[in-house]
């Protein structure tokens, strides 16, 4: 029997994030944290003793604890509707993210994939063809654009408070990949500067990407044309460690952006710049609960969360009270809260028509993402100055 959609949690299933992986428990952490979703399946690893290991750590049911994720999707289509999974966490390195993502979205579920979304422009325009034809909900883990200062830097730049955009300065930097740690056990060192399973890109695509998207999200600004420097700096290694981007966008605006993961001693160093002819909005990740805002007509104020002055939207993305460290976890959540939201609408057939409810990285944010990396490659390959979008 059909339980209502509004009276029960999600049921959702994860591909990829067994044991020794990162990334999979930040994931079952942030939609855990507001109790919207319970994981019932799972194809947790690329090995199929691993995975049915990891999916028992986890107290999956032995038959939908899977050693594959096509076992997992025939499972799942196999079953009644009422007891299907309503949707498809994907959080494999990323050469795996198109086919499952292609597979599940086809066969109808509701899909959200880490980033970057794909490996190629074409299939990025697969899986956002398909997505349309389906009519299915993709979320795509941009999790920065989570966080509740970030979301009021958009707002403020949204309702003109900055002026016309003149400059923006983005920066990601980390130290992890300062040595060669590849090939010596480290697993998250070893896909990431694989380009079978990395992509075309190392850092420009791991952190690169969180840095476009973060700029696209405050700004909405369109990049126009790309001048690229991608570097290997650690000797023998076959993707980018380092890369130095200028950026012009449609309308003037000029950018900066840098990703670099050599950075000795830097931890993750994501920082965001905004200028315009009204004042400039400055805001860090590992200051995540303070916005500064230096206006040009006054002195420079410093928002911070909680605050019951901010814009709608960064106060819903708050769950404690102003002084309380919210962080990392908290910004997942909300890209998950959002998209959990928009799949409830789906499922009981009565979109929301308040903009901050499904508000989450959607499929076309992360094609533009791979877009980004394609351009950005090709710019670095290139003599040109300048490499059109």
């Amino acid at each position: 029997m059909s339980i209502p959609i509004s009276s029960r949690k999600l049921r959702y299933a994860m591909v990829g994030g067994g044991r020794d992986a990162f990334i999979g428990a930040v994931h079952r952490k942030a939609i855990a944290l507001d109790g919207q979703a319970e994981l019932v399946a799972g194809a947790l690893s690329s090995s199929p003793d691993k995975a049915r290991a990891s999916g028992r750590d986890l107290y999956l049911a032995d038959d939908r604890n899977h050693g594959d994720w096509p076992g997992l999707l025939a499972d799942e289509l196999k079953r009644p509707v009422h007891e299907r999974i309503d949707f498809v966490s994907i959080v494999t390195p990323n050469h795996v993210h198109f086919p499952v993502a292609q597979a599940f979205v086809e066969a109808g579920f509701h899909v959200v994939c880490d980033k970057p979304l794909v490996h190629t422009c074409e299939q990025a325009d697969a899986l956002v063809a398909a997505v349309k034809q389906r009519g299915t909900v993709f979320g795509v883990t941009y999790n920065y654009t989570g966080y509740p200062m970030v979301r009021q830097a958009r707002a403020m730049v949204q309702a003109g408070e900055l002026g016309e955009l003149r400059k923006v300065v983005v920066e990601y930097n980390q130290g992890w990949l300062a040595s060669q740690l590849e090939g010596g056990g480290n697993k998250q060192a070893d896909w990431r500067t694989d380009p079978a399973r990395s992509g075309a890109a190392g850092a420009i695509g791991d952190i690169g990407s969180h840095a476009e998207n973060l700029v696209a999200t405050v700004t909405g600004l369109a990049i126009e044309s790309i001048c690229a420097d991608l570097s290997s700096l650690v000797p023998g290694r076959a993707l980018d460690d380092d890369g130095s981007l200028l950026l012009r966008f449609a309308g003037g605006a000029r950018g900066v952006l840098v990703a670099s993961q050599i950075n000795t001693g830097v931890e993750n160093d994501l920082r965001l710049r905004v200028s315009g002819t009204l004042g400039t909005l400055e805001w860090r990740q590992e200051q995540p609960s303070q916005l500064a805002h230096l206006p040009h007509d006054g002195p420079k104020r410093i928002l911070t969360r909680g605050s019951p002055w901010l814009h709608p939207s960064a106060q819903r993305a708050s769950r404690i009270p102003a002084g309380h460290p919210e962080g990392f976890i908290e910004a997942f959540a909300n890209v998950y809260g959002g998209v959990m939201a928009d799949i409830r609408a789906h499922l009981d057939g009565t979109p929301s028509t308040d903009p901050f409810t499904a508000d989450y990285p959607r499929v076309e944010d992360g094609a533009r993402g791979v877009r980004f990396i394609e351009r950005t490659v090709a710019s670095a390959a290139s003599d040109r100055k300048w490499t059109p979008w």
